[in-house]
């Protein structure tokens, strides 16, 4: 069961990409038709820049936003032995190890490259976790590294991105015929469609960090557990340092915006009502039925982050 699932997963991120690719294919196909090689390649153009920008830029502007500063082996010990212990399970090089001064529960990775990965942790994780807990959010994350997620978020954020220029071009062309404006809407729906594909491809990265964590030796009560305190602790947060911290949420191991929603439906996993999710309660929940939410459902088609109640079931059957 857990090998098929698994072979599903792989399935998914690998078909993805695929279909997005496809779809811009299509798109420039039928405008480099139409303008005979046309203007449209400056819009393309400069989505491709935008990104480069935010690919080159994008690590300072994480940590001037979240407030992070890296620490030595001195300042943070046990964080650092358990990075430095994942690192050379996943086998990539040790990331930098940082702090962010935000109370809101949470941990995050990036970086250019698995070079230049580094993880994070908030102020406000380390107030709620216990040691094995932590160890599973941290081998999550790592396990983001090891598998390329910064580059491969970059990457396929682009498509949409080049299918938005591409309406925005057409509307300001002259041409009488209505080729021009088919193009333009169809441009227009696979940038729905495409931004409907990158919230899926993360959800389903987001799932092969869990396994990843486990993958690394971590124990998936563990993760969990902590999935389940996470959530609570971004519930309970201060609604202004939510929405501070809102617009880098993709990064983080739980969508924080939606706390508040989730943590009814996961309250019917914590059998014993004690604020964690124990080995015993992840085993019976392998082979118990778990409820979710229509409203959760469909929120979640448009959220970077997997359904909680799915993504812990998920993890019920790698225990």
């Amino acid at each position: 069961m857990v090998r098929s699932s698994t072979l599903l997963l792989k399935l998914r991120l690998f078909l993805a990409p695929v279909i997005l690719f496809a779809i811009l294919y299509l798109i420039l196909a039928l405008v480099l038709s139409y303008f005979h090689i046309g203007y449209t390649y400056i819009y393309v153009g400069l989505a491709i820049l935008l990104v480069l920008v935010q690919y080159l830029l994008g690590p300072k502007m994480v940590e001037s936003s979240m407030r992070v500063h890296y620490v030595s082996e001195q300042e943070a010990p046990k964080l650092h032995a358990m990075i430095t212990d994942l690192a050379m399970k996943a086998g990539v090089p040790k990331p930098k190890v940082g702090i962010s001064e935000i109370n809101v529960p949470n941990a995050f990775a990036f970086g250019r490259t698995k070079k230049d990965g580094r993880i994070c942790v908030t102020r406000g994780i380390l107030r709620i976790l216990d040691e094995g807990e932590l160890e599973a959010v941290l081998g999550h994350e790592m396990s983001h590294i090891k598998h390329s997620d910064m580059i491969v978020m970059t990457l396929i954020s682009v498509v949409p991105l080049i299918c938005y220029y591409i309406f925005i071009s057409m509307l300001f062309q002259d041409r009488d015929n209505g080729y021009g404006m088919i193009i333009g809407l169809g441009a227009l729906g696979a940038y729905l469609v495409g931004q409907l594909l990158v919230l899926f491809i993360s959800r389903t990265r987001e799932y092969y960090a869990d396994q990843g964590s486990v993958d690394l030796g971590c124990k998936p009560h563990n993760l969990a557990s902590a999935l389940y305190k996470l959530v609570y602790g971004s519930a309970t947060s201060n609604k202004d340092e939510i929405k501070e911290v809102e617009g880098y949420k993709a990064f983080f191991v739980n969508d924080v915006t939606d706390a508040r929603n989730e943590i009814n439906d996961l309250q019917q996993l914590d059998l014993n009502m004690d604020g964690k999710i124990s080995e015993e309660e992840l085993s019976r929940l392998r082979y118990s039925d778990t409820k979710v939410g229509t409203g959760q459902s469909v929120m979640e088609l448009l959220s970077t982050h997997p359904n909680m109640v799915k993504r812990v079931k998920r993890l019920s059957e790698l225990a």
